[in-house]
């Protein structure tokens, strides 16, 4: 009756396992650690960087734990701060000649102290937020306005292409702020524009100002511009960011026109700032190749007017027209791939407008050379500049003197987006380590007073069954954290307070069951019928009262944001962990305990109080009988 089959053992022993084995990282701590990342897009980061960088330390007499790469930057770990400082100082001598223009950026981080093997096995710590662990908090201010002038912009060369295309004439198309004017020499003119212009570019209102015609952006544009604008810088800051591989970054709207970017473990907050500032605007502009241009690439005179000299990334100087064709707003995908002569090649797909824009310009500059450039800080430079071999519509391919990986390279740098509107910090904020250290240590002895109470009350009150409860607990806290750690979840200190809250909800499960076995007892079922059917006729409520609390949860879930939607992931996991050691692992115990026992007379369960039919008031202890 009160036995498990061997199998159900095995799954509990497995489980017990799997949570000891992904809880343990979470015990090593952090230890110093310095972090390299590129501070340009067109340095890469490879293993060549990381041998340099094993040889400056060991140069500078510094003894690291290991240096690994990981795909994106190398990070060194540390045994303690003063090392890590002067491991810090010497990488950034070694690496960056100069030091106002950095070619890599070195970081203070922190990483894990677990050990190699438990990495091996994917066991790895939860991420911690920035409360927990220290780091950066920016609130960044994006300029809607110039959002709006940028799109002002790009509707003044839509016109002058959509008149060009039909044949219609004007005196000339001007902006004045964020209107577009065009002035017409006849009324016949101005009528057909109109008539065009209302058709092609609904979002625009159109209206007469004498002989021009005067457009600007309706209301609902002005929104969706502004709209499109946030959410595009949020997710060309995700790139920059996650590239770097700052462990669990943050960033998220906040208001109608502010970004939050939280980054957990970063203790330089001058590295932060450059992090955060390292967004690239994408920009496509025709190569000068005129007479002039080539000798003023000579040293024999200035550029040409209306042209800026570039590098040619492993070509040396270009001359390039300021005038730009195409933005990164325009470009949807850039993937590698190979031409028709099986070279490597990058293959672009451009939006509608991208791909007008470039089925005329191509049409016009077949055999000319055509620039991609690269702007980060104000600072430009070409990542390649093919020749136009033919009309190009949405899709066209750049091929040319390049290796696979570069042309993997060249894929991501412009696949990697820019900003729709530029950005300023109003407000940073830095957590130290210390601090984060004082609540991770607040956070712990909070859990951990809070399960001890639980379980003394328990243990005293339920006596052996008690015991059985709090070691249920203990199993519910480990799988709790364990699923938190494989998830490579974000523990902040409302999560911490899910979890001492999940405690004492997750004992309640257990209660149940006790009083039911108690009741059974009172009813005078023998001791292994009143387990088993305390068992059975318990599970219908604690069903219930679960499921209702996971509901609430889970709305927490859905319409909460930030510490919100942390403390709800901990309280919806707790819940179903709860159920699932307070019935199943409990039952395993008292089953191992009590279910081989054939002639059972006593359980150990505390005090029951048993109405006697001539003396009401007595109580009897059965704690020791049946």
């Amino acid at each position: 009756m009160n036995r498990y089959p061997l199998w159900k053992y095995a799954i509990l022993l497995v489980a017990l396992l799997i949570g000891t084995l992904y809880t343990l990282p979470n015990l090593f701590g952090e230890a110093p650690a310095v972090q390299v990342s590129s501070a340009k897009v067109t340095v890469k980061v490879d293993t060549a960087l990381q041998a340099r960088i094993e040889s400056v330390l060991k140069e500078a007499g510094v003894q690291p734990d290991y240096v690994q790469f990981d795909g994106t930057s190398i990070k060194a770990r540390f045994g303690d701060t003063d090392t890590q400082l002067k491991a810090k100082d010497a990488i950034s001598k070694a690496l960056n000649a100069d030091p106002a223009e950095p070619t890599y950026i070195v970081a203070l981080n922190l990483l894990s102290r677990s050990p190699q093997w438990l990495s091996a096995l994917h066991a790895n710590p939860m991420y911690l937020g920035l409360d927990l662990r220290g780091g950066v908090h920016f609130l960044m201010q994006v300029d809607m306005k110039a959002a709006l002038t940028k799109k002002a912009e790009a509707l003044t060369s839509d016109v002058r292409l959509l008149l060009r295309e039909k044949g219609i004439r004007h005196a000339g198309i001007s902006r004045e702020g964020n209107t577009v004017l065009i002035a017409f020499r006849d009324a016949e003119q101005r009528a057909a524009a109109t008539e065009l212009l209302k058709n092609q570019l609904a979002d625009v209102t159109w209206t007469p100002q004498g002989d021009d015609l005067a457009g600007t952006l309706s209301p609902q544009a002005q929104a969706a511009v502004q709209e499109a604008a946030i959410k595009q810088n949020i997710t060309t800051l995700h790139n920059r960011v996650n590239a770097l591989n700052v462990s669990e970054p943050i960033v998220q709207q906040q208001g109608l026109d502010r970004i939050v970017v939280q980054l957990p473990g970063v203790q330089d907050t001058a590295k932060a700032k450059d992090i955060i500032g390292r967004t690239a605007t994408l920009e496509l502009r025709m190569v000068d190749s005129s007479t002039e241009a080539m000798e003023a690439l000579k040293g024999n005179g200035p550029v040409p007017f209306g042209t800026e000299r570039f590098i040619d990334r492993g070509f040396g100087p270009i001359i390039v027209k300021r005038q730009v064709l195409l933005t990164g707003d325009n470009l949807n995908d850039a993937q590698p791939g190979f031409d028709e002569n099986h070279n490597p090649a990058v293959h672009l797909t451009v939006d509608a407008k991208g791909a007008r824009i470039m089925k005329e310009i191509s049409r016009e500059n077949i055999g000319k050379r055509m620039a991609i450039l690269l702007f980060e800080k104000g600072k430009g430079e070409v990542v390649t500049a093919p020749t136009i071999n033919d009309e190009l519509g949405n899709r066209f391919r750049i091929s040319g003197a390049m290796t696979t990986q570069e042309a993997a390279d060249t894929a991501l740098l412009l696949r990697a987006g820019s900003l729709a509107a530029p950005m300023e910090i109003i407000e940073e904020r830095t957590i130290g380590p210390s601090l984060g250290k004082e609540n991770i240590e607040k956070g712990i002895a909070s859990v951990t007073w809070g399960f001890a109470a639980v379980a003394a009350f328990m243990c005293v009150y339920y006596l052996l069954f008690g015991v059985f409860s709090s070691l249920a607990l203990g199993f519910n806290l480990l799988l709790l954290v364990s699923v938190l750690s494989m998830m490579q979840a974000t523990l902040s200190l409302p999560g911490i307070a899910a979890i001492a809250l999940v405690l004492g909800m997750a004992i309640d499960s257990n209660v149940l069951i006790n009083e039911r076995v108690r009741e059974e007892l009172r009813g005078g079922a023998s001791p292994q019928q009143a387990i088993h059917l305390g068992y059975e006729r318990a599970w219908a409520t604690i069903l219930d009262s679960n499921v209702t609390t996971l509901i609430a949860g889970v709305a927490l879930l859905v319409f909460g944001s930030g510490p919100i939607k942390g403390f709800a992931v901990v309280h919806c996991l707790g819940i179903l962990t709860s159920m699932f050691s307070s019935v199943v692992f409990s039952r395993g115990l008292v089953n191992l305990w009590y279910g081989r026992q054939k002639k059972l007379k006593s359980v150990s369960i505390g005090q029951i109080w048993k109405p006697q039919d001539d003396k009401p008031g007595e109580t009897t202890d059965v704690a020791a009988k049946a």
